[in-house]
């Protein structure tokens, strides 16, 4: 029994030998996104000398500044094999009830909170009927997206409420280290506290297991439903914060800000190699998948590219961020196939003769 047990151990060093791990590590999807994101600021230094300034690096981090914050928690449920759709149709209605409240007389101190807590009540309604009634996400959320969306135009209408206290106004406006706004500087501390949760605790380990497998999960004692409402309600809260973020940076709440802003989160965290089925992933890859959108969108905003293009391009890196992992994957265990002899033990053939 026990030579047994030592001949799996060795076909790890015959593997190595045969350089597959060397390839794995090569064709890791959040590594090559890095790497595209170095050749892309590279291209665009080369190209537009305004490019590598200060100034547009600001400007094209703080143009992705809600996006990130969301592909936060949006990373954390995925990674669990969910998804949440209905995220940028918060973010307008937090707008939009913030601009409401501020138009009736109330302080922006009273507003904050109120807004979260609406928030709140959004996510913990997606993850109810994802967790109790046994729903499935996608179409949980596609319901809510339009539901939270008509929210917002009930509650403001058409009209822009503007004018917001200044002093908040001109936080969002502000830099650090010179050229890093401050909703970026924000996401990073965020970023750093996500990175933990998920790599380096036990609860982000329960996340990886969920997207693996559920109902293994399950059965090893973790609380599955538990974990998932608590992030479809962090969520909820993130994007109306997000919200409150947008209305002060750019100084107006309207029913249709955020529009379109759910695909882009999910572009970047799918980008920065998380599986779309859950299981697999790295904060540290949707961070490059969120720095390669910006600077790209930045690249051809720079070019006079329409925005219509730029939402194209936008969807060409949804539908290559979920095919090249998998087709890498699907090469992986091909080639895993392909060698069966390199990784067997000593003495196999033998025994077989």
């Amino acid at each position: 029994m026990a030579d047994t047990r030592t001949q799996p151990r060795e076909t790890k060093p015959a593997a190595a030998a045969a350089g597959s791990p060397g390839l794995a590590r090569f064709l890791r999807w959040d590594l090559a996104v890095t790497i595209i994101l170095i050749a892309a600021f590279g291209y665009g230094s080369a190209d537009n000398a305004s490019f590598a300034t200060t100034g547009n690096l600001s400007f094209a981090l703080n143009d992705i500044a809600e996006v990130a914050i969301i592909a936060l928690p949006m990373t954390l449920l995925v990674v669990c094999g969910e998804v949440d759709l209905s995220v940028a149709s918060m973010l307008g209605l937090s707008s939009a009830l913030a601009g409401s409240l501020w138009d009736a007389g109330y302080t922006f101190e009273m507003i904050v909170p109120l807004v979260l807590l609406v928030g709140l009540a959004g996510g913990l309604v997606n993850g109810l009927l994802v967790t109790k009634v046994g729903l499935p996400s996608l179409a949980v959320t596609i319901g809510t997206m339009t539901l939270y969306r008509g929210l917002a135009s009930v509650v403001l209408g058409t009209k822009a409420v503007a004018e917001f206290p200044q002093e908040y106004a001109d936080l969002t406006q502000r830099t650090v280290l010179g050229f890093i706004p401050f909703p970026i500087a924000l996401f990073g501390i965020l970023a750093i506290i996500t990175a933990v949760v998920l790599h380096a605790t036990g609860l982000g380990r329960a996340m990886f297991a969920i997207g693996s497998q559920q109902e293994a999960a399950f059965f090893a004692g973790i609380r599955v439903k538990r974990i998932k409402l608590a992030l479809f309600a962090l969520t909820g809260v993130v994007a109306s914060f997000a919200g409150i973020v947008f209305t002060l940076r750019y100084g107006s709440a309207r029913a249709d800000n955020g529009m379109g802003f759910e695909m882009t989160v999910i572009a970047a965290v799918l980008l920065g190699g998380v599986d779309f089925d859950g299981g697999r992933g790295t904060l540290g890859g949707v961070v490059s998948g969120l720095l390669l959108i910006a600077l790209l969108r930045n690249l051809l905003t720079l070019n006079d590219v329409a925005n219509e293009v730029q939402s194209i391009v936008t969807g060409v890196l949804l539908v290559v961020s979920v095919l090249t992992p998998r087709a890498v994957q699907a090469i992986g265990q091909r080639r895993r196939r392909s060698e069966p002899e390199s990784g067997a033990p000593p003495g196999a053939a033998s025994a077989a003769a």
